[in-house]
């Protein structure tokens, strides 16, 4: 009598291993996918972070920003009698 109840347990304990071993090994394939796409994203935003420092060190350039100033604001280098030394 034992052995008929114990064949059944053991082919649905048999069954649930099966079925937990595959649902793992789909998890894991998902979860590697996922790291891979983020490995990307990661890469690609290191690469657009590199081309934003360059950009802006081009930027702050003395003769970027002496252009701008120029051509933009409409500013000029003061005359030297035009500057005033202001001391504390």
């Amino acid at each position: 009598m034992s052995a008929r109840i114990a064949m059944p347990v053991l082919g649905v304990a048999l069954l649930g291993a099966a079925i937990a071993v595959v649902w793992s090994k789909h998890e894991q394939r998902s979860l590697f996918i996922e790291l891979q796409r983020l490995h990307a994203e990661r890469d690609r935003l290191e690469i657009e972070w590199g081309q934003l420092k360059l950009e802006q060190s081009a930027f702050a350039t003395h003769g970027r920003v002496e252009q701008t100033a120029r051509v933009n604001l409409q500013m000029v280098v003061p005359r030297p009698d035009e500057v005033r030394i202001v001391k504390p």
